[in-house]
């Protein structure tokens, strides 16, 4: 029996490939979690959110200055404690209360932005997975949503990353 020779030994002893593309890779050849449409999908879902997150974050230390640093908390409606009139929209004393009934928005925006940012963390594990990268790109991912300004920061970056890995390998989305 013959064995079968490459018809380029360097190629061989190198171990580089000849993608799909007509390219060479060095290596095993990138492979993604899915279709092109679920990761377009999934970065548009993910950029959606690190924006929202992000302005509810800045909104979230904007109020939690106003708490910690001026004793304020933001009320919209109520009563106004000391004089008994109506209270519409702004600013009043956290201890003690500076306004009976009415919606404590300052509590708001920390639950609004909790809760959004388990949905966040829901589209940044959407991503890394089908994009198939390292943990530690996770681990970043999600820090973007409690370090003020950042989330726009690996926005930008993972979102540029990700057309640039799509365009550099057609052949690596899964096909169903």
């Amino acid at each position: 029996m013959i064995d079968p020779k490459p018809a380029n030994p360097a190629a061989a002893e190198s171990g580089s490939t000849i993608g799909a593309a007509g390219g060479k890779s060095q290596g095993r050849k990138r492979r993604f979690g899915g279709t092109e449409a679920q990761i377009r999908s999934a970065l548009k879902f993910y950029k959606v959110l690190a924006y929202l997150t992000g302005a509810m974050l800045l909104l979230l230390c904007a109020e939690l200055v106003a708490r910690y640093g001026f004793g304020q908390y933001l009320f919209a409606g109520g009563t106004n404690a000391v004089t008994g009139e109506p209270f519409g929209f702004g600013f009043a004393d956290a201890e003690p209360p500076g306004v009976l009934g009415g919606v404590n928005l300052s509590v708001t925006v920390l639950i609004v932005h909790g809760w959004m940012y388990v949905v966040y963390l829901i589209s940044n594990f959407r991503l890394w997975a089908l994009m198939r990268w390292p943990f530690l790109k996770l681990i970043l991912l999600a820090l973007g949503g409690v370090v003020p300004f950042l989330s726009f920061i690996v926005e930008k970056k993972f979102h540029g990353e990700v057309e640039a890995e799509l365009a550099a390998n057609p052949q690596a989305p899964r096909r169903y």
